[in-house]
């Protein structure tokens, strides 16, 4: 039986620059067709930290690794940002301390049970219901992976 957490790195600090000026956003969509002059549709400087973190005092990122939650998108090495102001509600991805290790898994809230289900059937859910040492660190609210 394979592992059911995660190892999750965090990150921030000396990761990111004092000064974001922002890159290049178009307006128009990208053809897969004719190509057109990209210059005539330029809207304004992107920055990608404005479009993804709503509350910046309670945003954190990390990056996941493992495959526990491939169905859900999460890959090994993505980014995930995680909002600690969001309310882990039933069915949201959550990040969560369990025995002083980080997983990220979804939330799930039945019968009088609380579950961290992944979202890959070769791991086991986590029956958290009445397990002393669960801490929901925040909710993820983006992820980012290569392609």
């Amino acid at each position: 039986m394979k592992s059911s957490s995660a190892h999750l790195e965090v990150l921030g600090g000396a990761d990111c620059p004092p000064d974001r000026e922002g890159l290049p956003l178009y307006l128009s969509p990208v053809e897969a067709g004719f190509p057109s002059p990209a210059d005539d549709f330029l809207d304004c400087r992107l920055d990608l930290h404005r479009h993804l973190v709503r509350n910046e005092a309670a945003t954190f990122f990390l990056r996941a690794h493992g495959e526990s939650m491939i169905n859900a998108g999460i890959h090994d090495g993505d980014l995930l940002v995680v909002d600690r102001s969001e309310s882990a509600t039933h069915n949201r991805i959550v990040i969560a301390a369990l025995d002083g290790e980080l997983t990220v898994k979804r939330l799930i809230r039945s019968q009088n049970r609380v579950l961290l289900m992944p979202e890959n059937s070769a791991y086991p859910e986590i029956d958290i219901t009445e397990h002393e040492y669960v801490h929901i660190w925040g909710v993820v609210t983006y992820v980012i992976h290569k392609l």
